[in-house]
């Protein structure tokens, strides 16, 4: 029986590993780290089709030289910021992503962050494991989410479900969006037209947005300044968000009085500055580190291949 041609770049999920082997000719890179333009390219050469991930980025470069055989190539992610999509479909090239399917994965991530800042669970934590914790410790008193008010920038899947779960908290939720959503589904959440309206009204402030030309380093030293004093920022979307410097900043003038943040601009790298601050709770980029969710982003992407290769409707493509 034929077997598509398939570059696989890590592993997955058991459920995802034993589709890939039954139905897919599986060329592998084993080594688990992040691969070079030239290694994809020959790992392509004569491949159907590509299962890559954020790790991999694909460029204009990547497109022009990348072998006449592959059809589809299929992003274990929902953002497409690694890929150059237009060159892509300048090739012909299906582009597979999987969005939405890590929505309440990252909102349940976006909402232990908010906790882990609000409640100084770093510092909580070190006490303990350094065995610093008697019955004369100082308490560590933080913050309550009840009766807070949250901004919401990026009002999509995810940050519509972060709402959900922060309403369960007692919060009141603001949100800026490109556009008003129906109140069907944002509830009593208040739609702002500009940050500079929405930002003085939050307490906390959780970012939701694709990092385009336009919003990349959209939260510098000028926004931070215009949240009240002692507000606590998350970030769950892109690194590029934010302006590191300035966040650092804001963060040792008692401007923010903590951050929780699970993406960084140069990841794995961070800015090293952020490891010396107590308020600040970070995490290695788990918004969608769950078996539930990459199950499921796994299979998206393998229907997207087979969709494409089998000349079918792909449940989610790219446009260019």
């Amino acid at each position: 029986m034929f077997k598509p041609k398939l570059v696989v770049t890590i592993r997955y999920p058991a459920a995802v590993e034993e589709r890939l082997e039954r139905e897919f000719d599986v060329r592998r890179e084993t080594s688990g780290r992040a691969l070079s333009s030239a290694e994809l390219l020959a790992l392509a050469e004569g491949a159907d089709a590509m299962l890559i991930t954020p790790m991999d980025r694909l460029d204009a470069a990547f497109f022009e030289r990348v072998s006449k055989s592959v059809k589809v190539i299929s992003t274990y992610s929902v953002g497409l910021d690694h890929i150059d999509v237009k060159s892509a479909a300048a090739r012909d090239i299906s582009i597979g992503y999987t969005p939405g399917a890590n929505s309440d994965a990252t909102a349940e991530i976006a909402m232990l962050l908010m906790l882990g800042a609000a409640r100084r669970a770093y510092e909580g934590q070190e006490l303990v494991r350094t065995q610093s914790w008697s019955e004369t410790s100082r308490p560590i008193l933080g913050l309550e989410l009840s009766g807070k008010s949250l901004g919401i920038i990026g009002m999509g899947r995810i940050g519509q479900a972060v709402a959900k779960r922060a309403r369960a908290f007692g919060m009141q939720i603001h949100y800026a969006n490109p556009v008003e959503l129906s109140q069907d589904i944002t509830g009593e959440s208040i739609y702002h037209r500009s940050l500079a309206e929405m930002l003085p009204l939050c307490h906390f402030l959780s970012l939701h947005a694709p990092e385009t030309a336009k919003t990349h380093n959209m939260i510098d030293a000028k926004t931070l300044a215009l949240l009240p004093h002692g507000a606590i920022l998350i970030n769950t979307a892109r690194g590029g968000l934010i302006v590191d410097s300035d966040v650092i900043a804001a963060l040792k003038s008692g401007q923010l009085a903590a951050a929780g943040l699970d993406v960084f601009e140069m990841e794995p790298a961070l800015n090293p500055d952020y490891l010396i601050l107590n308020n600040v709770f970070l995490l290695p980029h788990l918004g969608s580190a769950t078996i539930e969710t990459r199950t499921r982003m796994g299979m998206i992407c393998l229907d997207n291949i087979s969709a494409v290769l089998l000349g079918k409707t792909a449940p989610s493509l790219a446009q260019s």
